[in-house]
């Protein structure tokens, strides 16, 4: 989890709060939390984000993120 600042906000991942930085674009934001952006799929406030729109993602207070981890198997 990242260190609350006094200029962080807070963001709902899979339910629970988490600290995020203003300016902060989502895969750093999951790299942040230690995921692989590579191996995850994101609902971004109710809608799938498609993985083109990610770089230009910026978090903002009270967004809700759905983090699915993507498991290979066979």
């Amino acid at each position: 989890m990242m260190d609350p600042t006094v200029d962080s906000f807070l963001v709902r991942v899979n339910g629970e709060p988490q600290a995020c930085q203003p300016g902060t674009c989502l895969p750093a934001f999951l790299t942040a939390l230690g995921l692989n952006p590579r191996l995850v799929a994101v609902e971004y406030n109710g809608e799938i984000l498609h993985r083109q729109l990610w770089d230009t993602t910026q978090m903002h207070p009270d967004d809700h993120l759905e983090i699915v981890t993507i498991v290979g198997g066979g």
